[in-house]
């Protein structure tokens, strides 16, 4: 069973945000820690070297592959800033037809910054869907 590359790690989260070159980007991933945080009560944390997530749960499929993934996390892109959300949650589509300017894929949902979304709407879909995750993975 291959063994998952992204895991928690200890580096540290306000050096990789500073690393970032754009500074529109690195403001909304300021900005985006403490929304996160805020809804989470967890702290941010790096998984591998660009993903910043908050809190973890333990996932096991039905296919035997299993692995650690956090709650909620982003990774600020080049293009876009990719947040990490679980792929289901309740009145999703909903909250994704107030959000604002996005693109959605399974996992993910694909801003350009935060002055394109309902930053009110992001704290409920962020809520959302850790009480989906905990709901489905009860064991964190």
């Amino acid at each position: 069973m291959a063994k998952n590359k992204t895991t928690e790690t200890t580096y540290s989260v306000i050096d990789f945000i500073n690393t970032i070159e754009n500074e529109a980007k690195r403001k909304d991933a300021f900005e985006l820690l403490e929304i996160i945080q805020e809804v989470t009560g967890f702290e941010p944390k790096m998984w591998g070297t660009n993903i910043i997530g908050f809190g973890n749960y333990h996932y096991k499929y039905e296919s035997g592959h299993e692995g650690d993934a956090p709650l909620a996390g982003f990774l600020p892109r080049k293009d876009a800033i990719s947040l990490y959300l679980n792929s289901s949650f309740e009145n999703k589509e909903e909250l994704l037809s107030k959000f604002g300017k996005h693109k959605a894929g399974k996992g993910c949902i694909y801003i350009k910054n935060l002055n394109d979304i309902d930053l009110e709407i992001l704290k409920i879909m962020i809520s959302a869907s850790v009480k989906e995750i905990q709901k489905l993975y009860p064991s964190i």
